[in-house]
């Protein structure tokens, strides 16, 4: 297999104090990359602007005035994360042979590249940067991650465990992901959906260099949220089969109370029924809440709005041509 043209696809927002630390380093790897022969030199960093608030864009324009191998894209506005790298991917995928996708916060391990190419040329069209282990996380996050993986897997949503959004994917695993057409993204159970040969890196994941963590407990549950609704009906079975369950035990109760009547027993207990009636109206309410997300999504699908929309590509500048005059 001929040396390919990667395009590593960053994507970033609010990230002004950590682009300055990570950007040389992710250039000095496309850097090592391109020196040993493992890919070619129009290989290129895409870092993606998600509508930062602060200096991220500027700071993405510096890093391509020192060197050229380094590209931007700006979003017109703030798209979230997925919709961010998607755009990233999707763009690439015009330019590219192979894309890998890493977060701009530095702490995924840009070694691990190397052994993601091997694999892409053993025939792999897919490869899943995965955390060999979760040592440095507090005993909180290790066990709330882990336990979002787990709910994934139990509401039937396919993910790679410990796996985020550090992966290479080539340009047919790309051609193969732009035919799904869903506004509700969730990147790590849909690229599985795709198919082709894949295979998994191994690697340990750093602290991150700079800045804060745009992932907190809060935004990781929505994101589960987002996993499990885009890619599973099974919470609605659930709402089936629960629903089944309770009015078989409902007719058991009015068996028993009506035998109780007939026997001239008095039914008493207004707690007891207050406590049946809550229980049946929390159940009731949360299985409509189940529901209505499921309305959202459909509601949201159905506009078929854009993903998002471009405002900058760099790519896309052409060189200023100097003109040099000849003395006749």
């Amino acid at each position: 297999m001929t040396q390919p043209i990667l395009y590593i696809v960053v994507p970033c927002y609010n990230e002004e104090a950590v682009l300055p630390i990570t950007g040389p380093m992710f250039l000095e790897k496309l850097r090592e990359l391109t020196e040993s022969g493992q890919i070619r030199e129009e290989s290129r960093i895409l870092f993606v602007n998600d509508g930062s608030k602060d200096g991220t864009w500027d700071e993405i324009l510096r890093l391509r005035q020192s060197d050229e191998h380094a590209q931007g894209l700006k979003l017109s506005r703030n798209q979230g994360h997925q919709n961010a790298l998607l755009a990233g991917l999707m763009t690439a995928k015009d330019y590219a042979d192979v894309t890998i996708s890493v977060d701009c916060d530095g702490q995924d391990d840009l070694n691990a590249m190397d052994a993601m190419l091997k694999e892409y040329q053993d025939g792999a069209e897919v490869v899943y940067g995965v955390r060999a282990s979760r040592e440095t996380d507090t005993v909180f996050k290790r066990t709330s991650a882990q336990g979002l993986y787990k709910l994934l897997r139990l509401f039937g949503a396919e993910v790679v465990y410990n796996h985020a959004d550090y992966r290479l994917m080539s340009k047919k695993a790309l051609e193969g992901l732009a035919q799904f057409k869903e506004v509700n993204l969730f990147l790590r159970g849909l690229i599985p959906l795709v198919g082709f040969k894949s295979s998994s890196v191994y690697y340990d994941r750093k602290a991150r260099l700079a800045g804060e963590t745009h992932y907190p407990l809060s935004k990781m549950i929505h994101l589960a949220l987002d996993g499990i609704t885009s890619l599973s009906v099974r919470p609605l079975k659930m709402i089936t089969s629960l629903g089944l369950l309770v009015s078989l035990i409902s007719l058991i109760a009015v068996v028993v109370v009506v035998i109780i009547k007939l026997f001239g027993y008095t039914v008493q207990g207004w707690t007891s029924l207050l406590c049946v009636i809550f229980l049946l109206g929390g159940v009731q309410i949360f299985c409509l809440g189940i529901i209505g997300e499921y309305i959202g999504k459909i509601y949201a699908e159905s506009k078929a709005r854009p993903r998002y929309i471009i405002e900058k590509n760099t790519l896309e500048d052409k060189p200023e041509n100097t003109e040099n005059s000849q003395n006749p």
